[in-house]
């Protein structure tokens, strides 16, 4: 539906932020205006400074203006990676409120969800949160409801999990305003075969294997399930065999063949990769980190640790601060 006059959008950028989110959100609404040949969507890049922003590709971008003197946007999304902090930890956060009083649009992609979350603006609403990231945003925000789905609409936000899914949130958005030939020309642009339904779930690797959960059969997936809903209290294996109705030497045959491991090595594999989130992501103490992903000692899992990532937390989480971004960013 045709509106009056350009939906305009403000992408706030924190230093390292992944490239690819923007691009992804920029580029359908460019195409969109030249194949209407008009102007139906304006963006500004924003920043809480003049100066360049540094993106997680080391390309750097010069804001068109500063959180302070944004104005007139009916959509404002943050992008970050998760460990990203306001230059300004009090005029931010709380100019963000104000913008938020004002009636617009506000949400994040990938990381960006963290600063939103960190200044009070997710409060009541669920959120799109990446599987790489959900560990450490769960211990940070307990009372946020976060959400497997890719893209997540409630109240006035919206949050999206990863740049693939900023392409399919914008070609949404191209449809709703100018409606789906204007899209469908859009994703033909780019072959973008098809648009995802924005509550399907994201694709999760299976923990050192080539494959994706949901590829799985249903048996293994609901193990799995059990075992990521039982990090910090870890089940015995016999357990799980018998919840998912099969005898433990059955269990553990069929877990190995689909998975490449078994059941006990890809159990400690999934809460070394949750504690791996929280040392990288948070701030916590590597003990509340050990006991959140159950173990009784830092140190049986400062060894598990090194022998599964080739570093211990401690040295990870030093090595992080010292190159000043997250290592990985999850950007897909």
């Amino acid at each position: 539906m045709l509106g009056e006059g350009p939906l305009r959008f403000g992408f706030l950028m924190f230093p390292g932020f992944p490239m690819a989110c923007l691009t992804s959100a920029i580029e359908p609404l460019r195409a969109a205006n030249e194949i209407m040949g008009r102007r139906e969507f304006v963006w500004q890049l924003v920043a809480e400074t003049n100066a360049p922003v540094r993106s997680s590709a080391e390309v750097r971008f010069q804001p068109d203006v500063t959180l302070a003197e944004l104005a007139g946007v009916d959509h404002l999304y943050l992008i970050s990676p998760p460990t990203a902090e306001f230059a300004d930890p009090r005029q931010s956060p709380a100019r963000l409120r104000w913008l938020d009083r004002t009636g617009l649009t506000l949400g994040a992609f990938s990381g960006g969800i963290f600063p939103l979350a960190r200044a009070g603006l997710m409060e009541g609403r669920g959120c799109s949160v990446h599987w790489c990231y959900e560990a450490a945003f769960k211990a940070e925000f307990p009372d946020v409801k976060a959400s497997e789905a890719l893209i997540l609409r409630d109240k006035r936000r919206i949050t999206a999990s990863g740049a693939g899914v900023v392409f399919d949130l914008m070609l949404r958005l191209i449809e709703e305003r100018l409606g789906r030939q204007c899209m469908t020309e859009v994703a033909c642009w780019f072959q973008h075969p098809f648009v995802r339904d924005e509550d399907a779930s994201q694709k999760v690797p299976v923990a050192r294997t080539a494959s994706t959960a949901d590829r799985l059969t249903p048996p293994i997936r609901k193990a799995i399930r059990l075992f990521e809903t039982h990090v910090e209290d870890p089940l015995r294996i016999p357990d799980v065999a018998a919840a998912v109705d099969m005898s433990g030497r059955h269990f553990e045959r069929l877990f190995k063949r689909e998975t490449g491991q078994s059941p006990l090595r890809y159990y400690r594999h999934l809460r070394l990769a949750k504690a791996r989130q929280r040392v990288l992501y948070s701030n916590d103490n590597l003990r509340e980190i050990a006991v959140a992903v159950g173990y009784v000692t830092l140190a049986r899992m400062a060894r598990h640790y090194h022998e599964l990532f080739g570093v211990s937390p401690k040295d990870e989480r030093r090595l992080a601060s010292g190159l000043n971004q997250p290592v990985p960013v999850a950007a897909e």
